[in-house]
C-alpha cells in the first residue's frame, strides 16, 4: 500500500484552487511534500478556460452579471463552469505508481478509481476508451468533447478530467458535477447570436449529465468525496492519511494566485 495524503479544503475562489493545486506540486517537486488527492469546491461559481484556450470565448459581461468568476487552468482542456460541483486533485511524481508510464497509463489508472467511486453512489457508470479529445477552437465546452478514458452514464459524459506534465511532476484534476444546470456554461461563452447559444445549450445537455440528473436524487459532496476516498483506495492501492496543507505550501499559493491565477498577464493570455 501506497502512503498519500489526503487533503480536503474549504469552497474558494478559483485563483486560489488553482494556486493550492501548482503550489503542491512544486513542493512534490522539491520533496518537501507526499503525493496528493485533494478535494474541493468553488465559492463564487468560475468559469475555468484550458491551458491553451482563446480568451476570446468568454463573454466578459454575462459572467460579471451572474457574479461568476474566471481562471485559466494550468492543464489543456476547454471551458468548465465549476459549480455544484466536486472538484479532485491528484498530485505526484512521474516515479509514483500511479502517475507512472505517461499521460495514458496514469490517466487509464485514475479513470478506474473515479469509475469506482460513482459505481459506489449507484451510477450505472461505463468507462469507454473512446479516441483523445478534439480541443477545435469550434468548441469552447470542455464537457460536449469527448475523451479517451471518459466516464458516462448512459452515453453521457459525467466527470471531465485534464492532466499536465511537468519538470516538478503531474497534476491531473477534473470535475464531477454533482446538480445544476449543466446549460449555464452557455451564459458565460461568446456565440455567434443566440439561436446558437441555445444550440450549443441543447447539445450539451445531450451529452453530459449531472449526478443527480443520472440518479434522479441529490448526493451530498460530503457523500461524494467519501466515495472518491474509498474509490482511490481501493483502486490503487493507496493508504491515505488526512493530512492539511503545509505553511510554505499556503504561502507559496497564496504567492502564485496573486502572480498568476488572479492576474490578466496568465488568464487573457491567449
Amino acid at each position: 500500500m501506497n502512503s498519500w495524503r489526503l487533503t480536503i479544503t474549504s469552497p474558494a475562489r478559483g485563483a486560489w484552487n488553482m494556486a493550492v493545486d501548482e503550489a503542491i506540486l512544486e513542493h512534490i517537486g522539491k520533496g518537501e511534500s507526499p503525493p496528493t488527492l485533494r478535494l474541493y469546491a468553488w465559492e463564487p461559481a468560475c468559469l475555468s478556460l484550458g491551458r491553451s484556450q482563446p480568451f476570446a470565448d468568454v463573454d466578459g459581461k454575462r459572467l460579471q452579471a451572474r457574479g461568476w468568476e474566471v481562471v485559466r487552468r494550468a492543464t489543456g482542456g476547454r471551458a468548465i463552469l465549476h459549480t455544484d460541483e466536486l472538484t479532485y486533485s491528484v498530485t505526484g511524481s512521474a516515479e509514483e505508481p500511479v502517475l507512472a508510464g505517461g499521460v495514458l497509463e496514469s490517466y487509464n489508472r485514475i479513470a478506474q478509481a473515479l469509475s469506482f467511486a460513482v459505481k459506489s453512489l449507484e451510477l450505472p457508470v461505463e468507462m469507454k476508451e473512446g479516441k483523445p479529445a478534439d480541443h477545435t477552437a469550434s468548441n469552447p465546452v470542455c464537457f460536449e468533447v469527448p475523451s479517451t478514458y471518459e466516464i458516462t452514464v448512459n452515453g453521457k459524459k459525467l466527470i471531465g478530467s485534464a492532466q499536465a506534465r511537468k519538470q516538478e511532476g503531474v497534476l491531473q484534476h477534473g470535475s464531477l458535477p454533482l446538480t445544476g444546470d449543466l446549460a449555464r456554461i452557455c451564459q458565460a461563452l461568446v456565440f455567434e447570436d443566440e439561436d446558437a447559444r441555445e444550440n450549443a445549450a441543447q447539445r450539451l445537455l445531450k451529452s453530459a449529465t449531472t449526478v443527480e440528473s443520472a440518479l434522479g436524487r441529490v448526493v451530498p459532496w460530503e457523500a461524494a468525496a467519501q466515495a472518491f476516498v474509498h474509490g482511490f483506495e481501493s483502486q490503487l492501492e493507496l493508504c491515505f492519511e488526512r493530512g492539511e496543507l503545509s505553511g510554505t505550501e499556503l504561502k507559496r499559493a497564496d504567492e502564485v494566485m496573486r502572480e498568476k491565477y488572479d492576474h490578466s498577464s496568465w488568464t487573457e493570455r491567449v
